[in-house]
C-alpha cells in the first residue's frame, strides 16, 4: 500500500558494501617524503638540475561588503590591512622551510602577492619564482595563507566571522615535471 520498495542485496565480506568489479591495475604513486620503512624524510635533490621554476597559488578571504568598503578607503582601526597582508605574504613565502618541516630552503628570486577586492571577498594570489633544484609551490601557498591570516588579524575587530578558504595551487612551471595548471 504505497510503501517504499526495497531491494535485497547479498551480504559480502565487507558488510553490506557491494563488491566492486576488478579494475585495471594502476601503479600506486609513491610518497616522496616517506622512506621504505614509513619514516618521514627530506628528499635528496642534490642530483637535480637547477632550472627556473614558478608557482601561482590563490585563496579567498571572505568577509562583508562593509569590510571591503573599509579596505578600499583604508578605514580599518589597525591601519592599511592590504599593505600588511602583502608584506605578511612575502615574509611567509620566505619562511616556508621553517613552517613546513620537510620543505627545502631555497633562494626565492621573486614573490608577488596580489589582493583583488570583490564585493564581499578578497582574492589573494601569490606568485613565487626561483632558479633552483626544487619547486616553489609550497612557498606560493604559504604566502597566500600568511596574507590571509594577516588580513584576518587586521579585520577581526569588525568581522570575527571572516574566513580564509579555497587555498590552492593554480599553476606551476619548471623542473622535471614541467607545466601544470588547475
Amino acid at each position: 500500500m504505497g510503501g517504499i520498495a526495497t531491494v535485497e542485496r547479498p551480504a559480502t565480506s565487507l558488510g553490506d558494501v557491494p563488491e566492486q568489479p576488478p579494475q585495471a591495475a594502476r601503479p600506486v604513486p609513491e610518497l616522496t617524503h616517506v622512506d621504505a620503512a614509513g619514516a618521514a624524510r627530506m628528499v635528496d635533490v642534490s642530483a637535480k638540475a637547477v632550472t627556473v621554476r614558478e608557482a601561482v597559488a590563490a585563496g579567498r578571504f571572505v568577509t562583508t561588503a562593509e569590510v571591503i568598503d573599509l579596505l578600499r578607503r583604508d578605514g580599518l582601526p589597525k591601519g592599511d590591512a592590504l599593505a600588511v597582508a602583502r608584506i605578511a605574504g612575502i615574509a611567509g613565502a620566505k619562511r616556508t622551510p621553517d613552517l613546513v618541516p620537510l620543505c627545502h630552503p631555497i633562494a626565492l628570486h621573486a614573490v608577488d602577492v596580489a589582493l583583488d577586492l570583490g564585493p564581499a571577498e578578497v582574492t589573494i594570489t601569490a606568485t613565487t619564482r626561483t632558479a633552483d633544484r626544487t619547486g616553489v609551490e609550497m612557498e606560493a601557498m604559504t604566502a597566500v595563507v600568511a596574507a590571509g591570516l594577516a588580513l584576518y588579524d587586521m579585520v577581526k575587530a569588525v568581522d570575527r566571522a571572516a574566513t580564509l578558504t579555497d587555498v590552492r595551487l593554480v599553476r606551476k612551471a619548471g623542473g622535471r615535471s614541467g607545466e601544470w595548471s588547475r
